[in-house]
This record gives structure tokens, C-alpha cells and sequence, in this order.
């Protein structure tokens, strides 16, 4: 059983190996990189080609999204897929545990949503 103190939250930690803690470490360092949130969150709202991602995101270069995809598809978060058409076409999507990691991080979409006002402001309603 975890102990608690009123200063700090009960936490799940209490039992979680190195390894463990390495790999939430790793996840959440790609993750929290700039435009990956931003990525999968326009794959999980359906974009699934190149451009569509890139058209959902405003200010993401074409370079930046390649490098981010490739980063996301090595961590098992995306699967790319090529069909051979003419011209070659490349759907990506949400793996399995990206689709879990989606699940996983709503939770810290409600609290911007409700804190989106800054440090020491009130939330907003």
C-alpha cells in the first residue's frame, strides 16, 4: 500500500521497477517533444495520409513531420503502411499503444482545458 503525506498525491510508483521507470521515461521523452503531441493528436481525429497531418497542423514543416514520424513509428506509437499505386501512397495510423497513449494523455488535455489561463490564474469554465 502506498503511504501519503498531504503534500503529495498517492502515487502507483511505489511498486515500479527501474526498467519500468526507463521505458515511461523514453515514451514520454518522444512524446513530449515538440509537434508529437500535435501529430497524434491529428491521427487520432482520422488524418492518416502525409499531407493531412501536415494540413492539420499549422506551422510544421514537411521536414519536422518526417523526423517525427519516423521517431513515433520507432516507438510503436505509428504504423506506416505503403501501398503500391501510382504514384506510391503512404497511410500512417495509430498503432495499438498509440491509440492507448491517446487514452492516456486526455486526462492532461482536460486539465490545459481547465487551466489554460496560466500559472495562479483561475480556470477557466
Amino acid at each position: 500500500m502506498t503511504s501519503t503525506r498531504p503534500d503529495r498525491p498517492p502515487t502507483p510508483w511505489s511498486d515500479t521497477n527501474e526498467a519500468e521507470c526507463h521505458h515511461a521515461s523514453h515514451i514520454l521523452e518522444i512524446v513530449g517533444k515538440r509537434w508529437s503531441p500535435s501529430i497524434l493528436i491529428a491521427m487520432a481525429r482520422g488524418a492518416q495520409r502525409f499531407t493531412d497531418i501536415a494540413a492539420a497542423i499549422p506551422g510544421l514543416s514537411a521536414r519536422m513531420l518526417t523526423v517525427r514520424l519516423k521517431e513515433l513509428e520507432t516507438a510503436g506509437l505509428v504504423e506506416r503502411t505503403v501501398i503500391p499505386t501510382t504514384p506510391v501512397t503512404v497511410r500512417y495510423r495509430l498503432t495499438p499503444q498509440g491509440i492507448d497513449l491517446i487514452t492516456a494523455v486526455q486526462p492532461i488535455a482536460g486539465y490545459v482545458q481547465r487551466w489554460e489561463a496560466g500559472p495562479g490564474q483561475a480556470p477557466s469554465s
